[in-house]
């Protein structure tokens, strides 16, 4: 995206701006849409006529749009907006966006900026954590009564010392690395370009720092590039005792090579918060006891999603004020 993003806000001083939502957003759903009452909301979900319509209708004042994560907003559903000047999306990956479309017709896009990157990489750590030390699998165990008939639960495995590959060192990937660092972990790390302020080993290449790795944690978004970058190449170069984690992503992973290379003992275990079809999970993950689910639930805290709900006020407000986005996407 255009690193400027200068528009003319059209509306009536004695109108409220108009804000296009396509669907809910996890905000709304929990906190309804008060935070946004300085602003009209045109709810296409809840209109009876088909969205093209509905989007014909306000085609001409439609100046900025609010979009959830998994919403895809597709070129053709752009050009039927030919006023648009804005996407604000309420997560930080784009991979719903049609980007290159918003280029072309100089839409500026806003996302979640850095907002949710402490509760995921929370959950990073966390899902690593039980993978290690089989806290899940303990839980179960204890629960079904096998303590007192099976014995001794079979070892978990240190933290200290791991070495911690971190793919994707953006805001995310740099808050799993601080908290790693704490646990006395190894950290090094893959990104599109070298860090220039970071002094963690940067690998360029993800198999040759999976070779290097007890511990692969995926921050990256999904992009053409990073779909199924993480393939059995990767897992095999990891190895029987490695772990994957993943809060990025799902189809980051290929998951039909995950599931083998897991069923076949080539890797150790997997904490996964993300999936390539949700919500609909392999079945074979559910019956594996090195393996954590979650489900997709890294961003969602009271804490942060209050937070997020500031956040997209506070760009939607620049953008109607012409002042600068809180969270404007880059080409960089």
């Amino acid at each position: 995206m255009a690193t400027d993003h200068n528009h003319t806000v059209n509306h009536d001083e004695h109108e409220l701006p108009q804000i296009l939502v396509l669907e809910a957003p996890p905000i709304m759903r929990y906190y309804g849409d008060h935070f946004l009452k300085n602003f009209r909301l045109l709810k296409a979900w809840e209109s009876p006529l088909p969205l093209d319509q509905f989007l014909t209708i306000h085609a001409h004042s439609v100046q900025a749009l609010l979009s959830p994560g998994r919403y895809p907003l597709t070129g053709n559903i752009l050009r039927l907006l030919p006023s648009l000047q804005l996407v604000v999306t309420t997560s930080a990956g784009l991979n719903h966006i049609d980007l290159p479309e918003c280029r072309r017709l100089g839409i500026a896009v806003a996302n979640a900026g850095d907002v949710y990157s402490e509760d995921v990489a929370d959950l990073a750590v966390g899902l690593m954590i039980d993978v290690l030390r089989k806290v899940s699998a303990a839980d179960r165990y204890v629960r079904k009564g096998l303590w007192p008939s099976e014995g001794d639960f079979p070892l978990g495995s240190k933290l200290g010392s791991k070495r911690v590959g971190i793919v994707g060192f953006g805001s995310i990937g740099q808050e799993v690395a601080k908290r790693v660092e704490a646990f006395g972990c190894r950290i090094s790390y893959s990104s599109r370009n070298k860090k220039s302020l970071v002094s963690y080993p940067y690998y360029s290449n993800v198999s040759q720092l999976a070779a290097d790795s007890d511990v692969l944690i995926v921050c990256c978004g999904l992009t053409d590039q990073t779909r199924h970058m993480i393939n059995k190449d990767v897992m095999l170069a990891l190895g029987k005792e490695g772990v994957i984690i993943n809060i990025g992503r799902g189809p980051i992973i290929n998951e039909k090579e995950l599931v083998h290379c897991l069923l076949q003992q080539e890797l150790g275990g997997a904490g996964l918060d993300v999936f390539e079809n949700e919500p609909n999970i392999p079945t074979e993950l559910l019956t594996l006891d090195n393996v954590v689910l979650s489900p997709h639930r890294a961003v969602h805290t009271p804490e942060t999603l209050a937070a997020m709900c500031d956040h997209v006020k506070a760009n939607f407000e620049a953008f109607f004020s012409n002042k600068p986005l809180l969270s404007l996407i880059t080409n960089d």
